[in-house]
């Protein structure tokens, strides 16, 4: 079926692909396939039992038990990191048809809806991470015991100390065509951030998938713990996955009252948009207004935009915006889609954003910001799926299976975290009474 890509594969040295596809959660997952296999994996797709795959609901009998993952010939990529294997993304297909509960499938839905309207979007994603490592009782530390400065950004020392990992990480990704614009140290202790050119909403979340595969790979090489966990230190600054979006029309950047009502959208539904932006429980400790060791957070807690503005939830630059909402874990298939669904919705409905903030949210003292009529985004992981619930445009978008197993899934996740008994508690009210 596809020979003159089994022949470019072979001369790379290929000799097995990896069948890619996401689950619910933005995991990875998948299997090898011998390269020979390529023309099936790409017709009929590799076959997965589907009620092990988190976020399918698909039964454990009958013909929709099977999940099966067609290759997108489009992304056979090979991986520098990994000689002779090949990274093809998958989409999920269920008894022959697309799967409607494959996030990869969500948001082609959402792009569909776009063309519709004649409309395109460029979405660059900003991964932020930490590198740790496991001390000697076992828990989780920043990689450089020497990484100790106040104000960490930028740092020039503790970067280079790094470099090892990093200029394999960036080789790797350069190797599989992604343009690296930059990597930094960021606002936390062992805290860093990688830049990659935007592309089309699905190549973006494709190449987001590509950079986590390739950041734990060359992480445990290194003898390193790669994390995304939005928070793991409660002092410090947590962990973004900003998207910068533009929009287009005929090549062009929309009009600004289109893109205006689109940001409508995207503030109008933040309540629903942060269950899935911010989906773990550890996701609603970074957004909250703090005093870090670095002076802030960097999160937004309040629903507002402004001109390059970025204690906003939505800071707007020139033919863009930058959405801050998204965290670390987000699943970025899931994210990019709600998000489209609710700029929509804005272009639909002409929703107004209200006037731009140039004040910093993160001074203001909240009486203020109650007096302006700036909304609270939801503080934990429960109110946030309250109001997914309540919001026939996410939830929608999501699609009624992932919907309902998104939900239960997370309804789970935060109930297991309401019975836990913390190390904290245990301090505090132990011996107290």
């Amino acid at each position: 079926m596809n020979p003159a890509l089994r022949e470019v594969l072979a001369a790379q040295g290929v000799h097995t692909l990896i069948a890619q596809f996401t689950d619910l959660h933005g995991v990875a997952k998948g299997k090898f396939v011998p390269l020979a296999h390529l023309d099936s994996l790409l017709a009929e797709g590799a076959g997965f039992s589907g009620p092990s795959i988190a976020g399918t609901g698909l039964p454990r009998m009958g013909p929709r038990s099977e999940y099966y993952g067609r290759g997108d010939p489009a992304t056979a990529l090979a991986l520098p990191w990994m000689p002779g294997y090949a990274r093809i993304v998958c989409d999920g297909f269920v008894d022959g048809r697309p799967f409607d509960a494959c996030p990869r499938q969500v948001l082609r839905r959402q792009i569909e809806r776009l063309a519709a309207q004649g409309l395109a979007t460029q979405i660059g994603i900003e991964p932020e991470f930490f590198l740790l490592r496991r001390t000697a009782d076992g828990s989780l530390a920043p990689a450089d015991a020497q990484d100790r400065l106040d104000k960490p950004s930028y740092d020039l020392k503790s970067l280079p100390r790094q470099r090892a990992f990093v200029d394999e990480l960036v080789a790797g990704l350069a190797g599989c065509g992604l343009d690296v614009l930059q990597v930094d140290h960021e606002d936390a202790h062992g805290q860093y951030e990688i830049n990659v050119r935007h592309a089309d909403a699905l190549a973006s979340a494709d190449r987001l998938m590509l950079f986590k595969l390739a950041a734990q790979a060359i992480a445990e090489r290194h003898g390193l713990v790669f994390s995304m966990m939005p928070r793991p230190f409660a002092d410090q600054p947590g962990s973004g996955m900003h998207f910068h979006v533009s929009l287009g029309q005929d090549g062009r950047a929309i009009d600004a009252s289109r893109m205006r009502h689109f940001v409508g959208g995207v503030l109008r539904h933040s309540g629903a948009l942060a269950a899935i932006a911010a989906p773990t429980v550890n996701s609603y400790k970074r957004l909250v207004v703090f005093e870090s060791i670095s002076g802030t957070s960097w999160a937004p807690a309040y629903v507002a935009h402004g001109p390059n503005n970025r204690t906003c939830l939505v800071r707007t630059l020139p033919d863009r915006f930058e959405w801050r909402l998204p965290d670390a874990s987000a699943n970025p298939y899931l994210a990019a889609a709600a998000m489209i669904a609710a700029g929509l919705d804005g272009i639909e409905r002409a929703l107004d954003p209200g006037p731009g903030c140039t004040d910093d949210l993160f001074e203001l003292p909240l009486a203020e910001i109650r007096r302006r009529g700036i909304a609270l985004l939801p503080q934990s992981l429960d109110a946030a799926i309250d109001a997914l619930e309540a919001d026939e445009v996410v939830r929608g978008a999501l699609g009624e299976t992932l919907g309902a197993e998104f939900i239960a899934a997370k309804r789970a996740e935060w109930t297991a975290y309401a019975r836990h008994v913390s190390d904290w508690e245990l301090q505090r009210y132990g011996t107290l009474f």
